[in-house]
C-alpha cells in the first residue's frame, strides 16, 4: 500500500486528485516520493525536501462517529513519534509540540499538513531522517544528528505501521484517550510558548494544557487563558 514516485510536486495534492477521480486510493494508501518540489507545510510555508529524508502522505476516510476532527493532529503526531522513537537512542530527547510536529533536542525534525476535501483527510508527512534543511531563525533537527541515518524505505513501512495503530487508538478511546497520551509526550505544562496567528501577531504565554477538542490552552498577563485554535507555536528558547 506504499507507492513511491521519484519525484512530483506535492504527494498531498496527488493522492487529492487521485480521490477527486475515482481511482483506487483508499485509508491506508501511502504515496512517498524521492523528491518534492513543491511541498507546502503549515500557514503556506514551503517544506524543503533533501536526499534520503521522508517525504510522504496518506488517506484518511472521515467516518461517522469518529472523534472530533480537531483531535486527528494529536493523532498523527503521536503515530510520528511512534515510528520515531526507536531510531534515537538516547530516550526522551523527542518531544511533541502543538498540534503535531515532533521536536528531537529542541529542534523540529517532523511536521504533518492535514488537508480536507468531503470525507477525504489526506496527511503529508516530513522527516528529517539523514539531513535537516537550513531555515531561517528556526532550530531544526535530524536523526543523522544522533546516529546513522534509517533507511527511508524501512521507515516509510514503518510508520504506515504506527498510522493504522494511532487511528485505531484514535477511534477506541476519543479524544481524552488522545489528548492524555498526547500530553504525556509534549513539552510540560508551564512551558514558555509564543503563537503567531494568522494576521501574524505574536502571543507569549504558558502551555496550560488543552480544551476538550485539542485546541491550545495558553496563560497570558494575569493568568487568564486564551484558546488557541490555529497558529505557529513557538516552544521558546527552542525556535525563534
Amino acid at each position: 500500500m506504499i507507492e513511491i514516485v521519484a519525484d512530483t510536486a506535492s504527494t498531498n495534492a496527488d493522492l487529492l486528485q487521485r480521490r477527486r477521480s475515482g481511482l483506487p486510493a483508499g485509508e491506508g494508501c501511502w504515496l512517498v516520493a524521492d523528491r518534492q518540489h513543491g511541498g507546502r507545510g503549515r500557514q503556506g510555508r514551503a517544506w524543503l525536501d533533501a536526499p534520503g529524508n521522508f517525504m510522504g502522505s496518506t488517506i484518511i476516510v472521515a467516518r461517522a462517529g469518529d472523534p472530533p476532527a480537531t483531535t486527528l493532529p494529536l493523532a498523527c503526531g503521536l503515530a510520528v513519534l511512534e515510528a520515531l522513537v526507536p531510531l534515537v537512542p538516547v530516550p526522551g530527547q523527542l518531544q511533541l509540540k502543538w498540534p503535531n510536529d515532533v521536536l528531537l533536542r529542541g529542534g523540529k525534525i517532523a511536521g504533518i499538513l492535514l488537508e480536507r476535501e468531503s470525507d477525504t483527510i489526506i496527511a503529508g508527512i516530513g522527516v528529517n531522517l539523514a539531513t535537516a534543511p537550513l531555515v531561517a531563525n528556526r532550530q531544526v533537527g535530524t536523526l543523522g544528528k544522533v546516529g546513522p541515518a534509517p533507511d527511508r524505505d524501512s521507515f516509510a513501512r514503518n510508520l504506515a505501521t504506527a498510522f493504522v495503530r494511532a487511528l485505531e487508538l484514535w477511534r477506541a478511546e476519543g479524544a481524552p484517550g488522545t489528548i492524555a497520551r498526547w500530553l504525556a509526550a509534549a513539552h510540560p505544562v508551564g512551558s514558555a510558548l509564543a503563537v503567531h496567528d494568522d494576521a501574524g501577531l505574536r502571543i507569549g504565554g504558558r502551555f496550560a494544557g488543552l480544551e476538550p477538542d485539542g485546541a491550545l490552552r495558553l496563560a497570558v498577563d494575569a493568568g487568564a487563558i486564551r484558546v488557541i485554535r490555529a497558529g505557529d507555536v513557538v516552544l521558546e528558547g527552542c525556535e525563534a
